[in-house]
């Protein structure tokens, strides 16, 4: 594969993060942040439980937190912050002509446990009845 056009950089204002597509094949979805010093390219889903990041995704100078479950990553670094307990996978991304080019071999993809596909409020339950006040 090669260098793809996903999109023009005025397309993504500074803070913010975008679902584009990389027209190759039938097309691969990949969310673009714009941090405080850059571009970075990722798979569009949280590495946690799907949770789309163009929906949940939250970019505040270098840091991306997904809102739904609180994960984050510094964008500069990739380092893990908060509760983030994987990190994420990404594309060689660069602008060019006012354009944002990303280099796709593959479909970047995360693997989810479906055992750790449960509703919200089974995970916010606590079944140890004994210490509830009310």
């Amino acid at each position: 594969m090669a260098w793809t056009k996903v999109c023009a950089e005025s397309e993504i204002p500074e803070g913010s993060i975008k679902k584009v597509w990389a027209r190759i094949g039938g097309g691969i979805p990949i969310a673009v942040a714009h941090h405080r010093n850059g571009y970075v390219a990722i798979p569009p889903v949280c590495p946690h439980l799907e949770e789309p990041l163009e929906d949940s995704g939250l970019v505040v100078g270098c840091k991306l937190t997904c809102t739904k479950h609180l994960w984050s990553w510094d964008l500069e670094t990739m380092a893990l912050k908060d509760e983030a307990e994987l990190p994420l996978k990404t594309y060689d991304i660069k602008a060019e002509d006012g354009n944002l080019m990303v280099y796709v071999t593959e479909q970047l993809e995360y693997t989810f446990d479906e055992d750790e596909d449960i509703d919200e409020a089974t995970f916010f339950d606590d079944d140890d009845d004994d210490d509830d006040i009310w």
